[in-house]
């Protein structure tokens, strides 16, 4: 079903749901927003706080310079407008694992404002053209504790390593219409978010996360109430939080109830959401500038080592695929999903290229089908067998100049990348011991191509005749006959030449 007419259908007709989204994303910086405590994930219970992140008396905040730094180079990523002129809010509510009793936030004056993300085609997932997702702004704020339940019987622990964490609050504009495009949206900022550097999207340690707004409404009417599911960790989740709520939502108003403006959590063993809270607004979070921190001030020169600082980011690169290096849409949308692909496959290409003596555009194709399907193929089949150390660039280029030069197949290239995998040992020592190399020889390849052509000919006359399938035969007779290890264009052109 394409995603324009994405709808959930009724006993009164078919609904629309409208989405929107608010990602918090842990900033990359080894220090916290307010702090000099460790940010690193996995420490034991309480081993990372400072005085300021338990809420000492007369402890004050004083802002990170690389938290904000990494906040205006992601707005800058979405193409957003970054205000030059920013100030803390405190956002005041009582929780446990809440030492100060609020929460330094930014409500009225964000440091990033309107941006836009890129969610591309993909019409078998369900998003049948490109489309823009508006993102409203990007606030940074410090990130609550932790409350463990599982340690105790009767009681709670607090974990506050956690605690005055920088996030990004990154929130979308309601332009989501399906749960494909919701999944889109969070797996392409994911993706921008790792490529800049400023959160490491682990959604599974909670280092990103999403706020899930849905409402249902009948195509063309008026928006209707949404809830907000909290915390949801990953991109499977978030989509079946928009199907089970709209489909919770439909059901209850078809029944004659109401939608209640509420915040629910997501149950993933039952799959369902369940209320939490009744929704707050924001008067009452009672907002007032922070009194201990002054307005955060960006001058000309900061910006721009921000803006330089940014790399290429996947719509450039996969453009610059497509057309710099002659590559289709699906492969260059492929290798620039996440970073480790695209670093890998970069690597590979400019010691293939320099290892054949080609243009890297000559050589994009190949190295692109081994990054993506050949090399993961043999890896997944090994499983614990593959010692991924031994997968060096150097290696694998090794094995893709010997295809090139037609000295392997491509099913010996795979056997070639399994023993480097399990033992380390040089492709080309490989190929030569253990019989993985190529015939190439006409006189060789001509002797089998005679015997076949002998034993059959009846089947010749009947190629002759005009029975062209034969000639699969005639090939799959050759290269049976000479153990797979015939180079397949070599048989192709004797065999073209002799039953000419």
């Amino acid at each position: 079903m394409s995603t324009s007419t994405y709808r959930i259908q009724g006993a009164t007709g078919e609904w629309e749901v409208v989405i929107g989204l608010e990602v918090h994303a842990q900033v990359s910086s080894k220090a916290k927003l307010f702090s000099g405590a460790n940010t690193e994930f996995g420490a034991e219970p309480n081993t990372q706080v400072s005085l300021v992140d338990a809420a000492m008396p007369g402890m004050l905040p004083v802002p990170n310079r690389e938290c904000i730094r990494q906040a205006v180079r992601t707005g800058m990523a979405i193409e957003a407008q970054i205000n030059a002129w920013s100030r803390f809010d405190r956002k005041n509510y009582f929780y446990a694992d809440l030492p100060q009793g609020y929460q330094i936030s930014q409500l009225y004056h964000p440091i990033v404002g309107e941006g836009k993300l890129l969610i591309e085609k993909d019409e078998k997932a369900g998003i049948p053209e490109d489309k823009w997702i508006g993102i409203e702004r990007i606030h940074v704020e410090q990130d609550a504790g932790k409350l463990m339940h599982d340690q105790h019987p009767t009681m709670s622990y607090v974990d506050l390593n956690r605690s005055g964490v920088a996030l990004m609050e990154i929130v979308s504009m309601a332009d989501m219409r399906s749960p494909a495009e919701a999944g889109a949206y969070v797996r392409k900022l994911r993706s921008i978010l790792r490529y800049v550097g400023s959160c490491d999207g682990n959604m599974e340690q909670g280092s990103m996360r999403a706020d899930v707004n849905v409402s249902v409404r009948k195509p063309g009417e008026e928006l209707g109430t949404r809830t907000e599911t909290k915390n949801v960790n990953s991109v499977r989740f978030v989509m079946a939080v928009i199907e089970g709520e709209a489909r919770r939502q439909v059901d209850l108003i078809e029944d004659g109830g109401t939608v209640v403006q509420e915040t629910r959590l997501y149950d993933p063993d039952k799959g369902e959401t369940r209320s939490m809270r009744s929704k707050e607004d924001a008067h009452d979070y009672r907002y007032f500038p922070d009194p201990d921190l002054l307005p955060v001030e960006l001058d000309e020169a900061f910006l721009t080592e921000c803006r330089e600082s940014l790399p290429e980011l996947p719509d450039a690169k996969r453009e610059r695929y497509m057309g710099e290096l002659g590559m289709n849409a699906y492969n260059a949308a492929q290798l620039t999903a996440e970073v480790e692909t695209f670093a890998r496959f970069e690597t590979l290409l400019a010691e293939t290229a320099s290892a054949l003596g080609k243009p890297e555009s000559k050589v994009a194709t190949q190295v692109a089908n081994w990054t993506l399907s050949v090399a993961p193929g043999v890896v997944k089949m090994l499983g614990d067998e593959a010692n991924l150390e031994y997968a060096t660039s150097a290696a694998q280029a090794a094995i893709l100049k010997m295809v090139d030069a037609g000295e392997v197949s491509g099913g010996q290239s795979k056997e070639i990348y399994e023993i480097v995998l399990k033992t380390g040992r040089d492709p080309a020592e490989i190929a030569e011991t253990e019989g993985l190399k190529q015939v190439s020889d006409d006189g060789a390849i001509e002797a089998e191509i005679d015997k076949i052509l002998a034993a059959n000919a009846d089947k010749v006359e009947q190629y002759k005749a005009g029975k062209d399938k034969l000639f699969g035969f005639f090939v799959g007779q050759t290269m049976k006959a000479m153990q797979g290890k015939a180079n397949p264009q070599v048989v192709n052109e004797l065999l073209k030449a002799k039953l000419g």
